[in-house]
């Protein structure tokens, strides 16, 4: 782990240093997740925060089966039916 040295500026403003954002893949403009854990700031890219969702609701799914095609094909049932 390596440490930064950052800055709270005007307005509640945190300066995050350019190795930081390189590093997250942040850039000027992009929202960002903030958690505050056990008196610690965490700052992840929404990416990142979808990107673990799907890690762990991966485990749920068996292998070769795809929710979106189950969800389309639902759909076209429900809509032949009507």
């Amino acid at each position: 782990m390596t440490a930064y040295r950052g800055r709270i500026v005007s307005g509640g403003r945190l300066q995050i240093p350019a190795d930081v954002r390189k590093e997250l893949g942040l850039a000027d403009g992009d929202n960002v997740r903030l958690e505050v854990v056990d008196g610690e700031l965490r700052v992840r890219t929404y990416s990142a925060v979808i990107g673990k969702i799907q890690e762990e609701v991966r485990q749920y799914i068996p292998a070769g089966i795809s929710l979106s095609g189950e969800l389309i094909e639902d759909r076209k049932t429900e809509a032949a039916r009507e």
